[in-house]
């Protein structure tokens, strides 16, 4: 508590120029002697501050100081760096210069090397990060954007919406947007957004929703869904499933059980893991699945 307080009196000082005792003490709750013990710390640190009595006097630090190591440790310098390079990445370009300033004013940064923040995914071509790019650009500066977009069901569609937030969930980025033709703010996958481009309008910022309980659509009813998936599946489905949904069995495979809703989204889920996950139950789910390999079969058999 003691190091927080003599950290953000340093900054104080170095934004002000100069603050009373009583200032100080108002702010922290504290005792003007408190506040006196804390300067005699600061100097002892080698902080350059010094006081002055009488009208118009108080709490001065040397002008042109900045702040040194003593008072931030290397984890918090590191964790100040990972915060600072993540909103880099995220949200505000003009970081690099932020980056420099930093420098200067703990004289010594851990190498940043060790961290690097990309959101195109694997494989992507540059249009990837482009895209993630411009619509950081569109946020900022208020323009208005134009993107095609396929939704969970494969339908494509053109929009003109207004971008307003970035969501990082369940493992992917999505846009909460004012959506011109719908006239109400919806979220969109970001890596279904395709041929996005800046258009020349602004916009003024609308008021965001509050949080709402997640919506579900009435004609996907929440089954309850039961498989059996190999270990080599475990690495994906920890990607979306706690552990304590996952069962293990004698035979080194496990079971996983999880109420879902029923839709294309999950068809093509479990199909994806190959022969890695079998559909124990229920037996509707299974039979669809079953179909589908036939189908696709029929597509390789001469």
């Amino acid at each position: 508590m003691k190091m927080g307080r003599l950290f953000e009196i340093t900054t104080i000082l170095i934004n002000k120029g100069n603050v009373t005792a009583q200032e100080l003490a108002d702010r922290f709750s504290v005792s003007t002697r408190t506040i006196y013990r804390d300067i005699d710390l600061l100097s002892s640190a080698g902080v350059p501050v010094y006081m002055n009595k009488g009208h118009g006097g108080g709490i001065y630090l040397l002008e042109d100081y900045t702040l040194s190591k003593a008072l931030i440790s290397d984890k918090e310098s590191e964790n100040l760096l990972l915060a600072v390079k993540t909103l880099q990445a995220t949200q505000y370009p003009e970081m690099n210069a932020i980056l420099e300033k930093m420098g200067a004013l703990f004289k010594k940064l851990p190498s940043h090397d060790w961290v690097e923040v990309d959101f195109s995914p694997w494989g992507s071509s540059p249009n990837e990060q482009n895209k993630f790019n411009d619509i950081k650009r569109a946020m900022l500066n208020r323009n208005v954007i134009r993107f095609d977009y396929v939704n969970g069901e494969g339908r494509k569609s053109n929009r003109l919406a207004e971008p307003e937030k970035l969501i990082f969930k369940n493992n992917a980025w999505y846009l909460m947007a004012f959506c011109r033709q719908r006239q109400e703010h919806r979220t969109f996958r970001i890596s279904r957004l395709k041929k996005l481009a800046l258009v020349g309008e602004t916009f003024e910022r609308k008021a965001l929703p509050g949080p709402e309980p997640e919506k579900r659509n009435p004609q996907q009813p929440l089954i309850d869904l039961k498989l059996r998936c190999k270990a080599q599946a475990l690495s994906r489905l920890y990607d979306y499933f706690d552990e304590t949904f996952l069962i293990p069995n004698a035979d080194g495979s496990f079971s996983l059980e999880a109420s879902l809703p029923e839709g294309e989204w999950l068809y093509s889920y479990i199909l994806s893991f190959g022969n890695l996950v079998e559909v124990v139950a229920p037996v509707h789910i299974r039979n669809i699945i079953i179909q589908r390999i036939q189908e696709t079969l029929k597509i390789y058999r001469p």
